[in-house]
């Protein structure tokens, strides 16, 4: 165990976060995603039984979003609905990202379904979460930690 460090986060799962570099992509999905399908090849950490909401709560607790980028957040867009919808789950990781200060609403942009599915084949890594709610689908771009430039 470490202080001050979320216990949701594994060894696996921090040493994955940690060898990411500014730019990489992570996944956290819902429990019906294809990560298998879709991660072939990347690193797959499961968190059985744990919610999505959760699960992007503890990942963002470590996790710095690229400000380099417009939109360094971007989520499943729920089909057949109207521009600007987000579920009730969605709304809550929006709402989680607002609150700690880690984006805004206009960083965060919704995806259609397959556009998403080619989006998460460059991610680094999948973290397939209990969650049973479909378009429980969020990536996060990495940035990057440094003192201003002198």
């Amino acid at each position: 165990m470490l202080k001050g460090v979320d216990p949701l986060l594994s060894p696996e799962l921090l040493k994955v976060l940690c060898e990411m570099g500014h730019g990489d992509e992570i996944l956290v999905a819902d429990a019906n995603f294809t990560a298998e399908t879709l991660g072939h090849g990347k690193q797959l950490i499961r968190l059985p039984g744990i919610g999505l909401h959760r699960a992007c709560q503890a990942v963002l607790s470590v996790f710095p979003l690229d400000a380099a980028v417009a939109q360094p957040v971007a989520y499943m867009k729920v089909c057949d609905t109207p521009a600007g919808y987000a579920s009730a789950l969605q709304q809550s990781v929006l709402d989680l990202l607002a609150e700690t200060g880690s984006a805004g609403p206009a960083q965060c942009e919704a995806i259609e379904r397959f556009a998403f599915y080619d989006r998460v084949k460059q991610a680094y890594a999948i973290v397939q979460t209990g969650e049973m709610q479909p378009y429980a689908n969020f990536t996060f771009k990495k940035g990057v930690i440094a003192d201003a430039l002198a």
